[in-house]
């Protein structure tokens, strides 16, 4: 015996995998641009030329 998802279901279960994966994707580039701020205001010392040669 098979089992068959029809259309309807099978759209609704790709759409709500988008949206999820959207909200993911927004929260860990909040959660990353709020680790990168708190880096740049903690940083107190200046990064010479010569650490970049």
């Amino acid at each position: 015996m098979t089992t068959y998802v029809f259309f309807d279901e099978a759209l609704h279960i790709l759409v709500n995998a988008f949206l999820i994966s959207v909200a993911l994707l927004i929260t860990a580039s909040g959660i990353g641009l709020a680790v990168i701020e708190t880096i740049e205001k903690t940083s107190d010392r200046q990064i010479s030329p010569r650490q970049f040669r």
